[in-house]
């Protein structure tokens, strides 16, 4: 009776002489030899697998770029952990500055409208983009905002990212400029811990200093801090609620809009 066996990938050996110069098995009898050992070992190949994943992010963000200078936009791409100040920011900036200048809002959260319907009573053109779970605002997602705002005169639009220090410092929007919000709230050493945020900021403004006196912030430390990490980023100090500082802020979004 013959038997069959399944492949195993060795080579049987045929010749009778060649047999005899191959390997022995356990049994003592010529055994098969493995592929590896019949063809010569191939010769090393390296493969470029280094393939951009935010390619795709990139050149829509240029697009996004084009798009805001063909408008004539200041598009400013606000960072900072949550709870940092960047909607008490733009409701004060929407009611003073933008009495003047008209501005436009593309907000990011993960869940909710709540910050949206904060900005919308200075009825500013204000479009809520709620990522799920997604930590950052993507160039796609600004693109889909812009085109569900109305953007007729509008002059200087403020782009909310998600609050995470982390995550957005990947993503270029398309934006003219990144600023940075830290806040009295959070610590001088911030910047020294989420360094790549504040080394890819234009502007870092440290918010809530009406309050940092209270929360024992020291305000030169974490400029100090700033100026360490993020030499090529202006800086403002500036409170929301008492409005100092405000003025240097607008007197930053005038020059931007000069330039």
């Amino acid at each position: 009776m013959k038997t069959f066996t399944e492949p195993t990938g060795i080579l049987p050996a045929h010749d009778p002489e060649q047999a005899m110069a191959w390997p022995a098995g356990d049994d003592g009898r010529p055994r098969g030899r493995t592929i590896g050992e019949v063809l010569p070992p191939a010769a090393p190949q390296a493969i470029d697998l280094r393939i951009s994943l935010l390619g795709k992010n990139d050149r829509i963000a240029e697009l996004n770029r084009a798009d805001f200078n063909s408008r004539g936009l200041l598009a400013l791409n606000l960072v900072s952990s949550p709870g940092a100040g960047k909607t008490a920011l733009l409701e004060r900036t929407l009611d003073e500055f933008g009495r003047e200048t008209r501005c436009g809002v593309i907000v990011g959260d993960l869940e909710t409208e709540r910050d949206a319907q904060r900005l919308r009573r200075s009825h500013a053109p204000v479009v809520q983009i709620t990522t799920g779970n997604a930590c950052h605002l993507d160039a796609e997602m600004v693109a889909g905002g812009v085109d569900a705002l109305n953007l007729e005169g509008v002059k200087v639009l403020f782009i909310e990212n998600v609050g995470n220090l982390v995550c957005p410092v990947s993503f270029d929007l398309g934006e003219s400029a990144r600023v940075v919000l830290l806040s009295a709230s959070e610590g001088e050493d911030k910047p020294l811990k989420y360094p790549p945020i504040f080394k890819s900021a234009q502007l870092v403004l440290i918010t809530k200093i009406d309050v940092a006196y209270h929360l024992g912030f020291d305000c030169a430390v974490a400029a100090e801090n700033v100026r360490r990490i993020a030499p090529q980023a202006r800086l403002i100090q500036l409170s929301s609620r008492s409005g100092e500082g405000m003025a240097e802020w607008y007197g930053y979004l005038n020059s931007q809009l000069g330039r």
